[in-house]
């Protein structure tokens, strides 16, 4: 049976990792252009969007 040195070992796990990270990232970047692809209206955010962002004034406040 062959020798295996422990380093080698370590090396191939890191580069097994790095593929499979590599992949998964190459799999989301698809899906995400699909879904881009997929949707012709723009993305624009609604009032609620922008009141839950504290970005404008929703009128509940009842500041006068």
């Amino acid at each position: 049976m062959a020798r295996v040195n422990k380093m080698s070992v370590l090396k191939r796990q890191r580069e097994r990792k790095k593929a499979e990270k590599a992949a998964l990232k190459r799999e989301l970047r698809s899906r995400r252009e699909d879904a881009d692809r997929g949707s012709s209206e723009p993305r624009v955010a609604t009032r609620e969007d922008l009141a839950g962002y504290g970005l404008i004034d929703d009128g509940e406040g009842g500041e006068a």
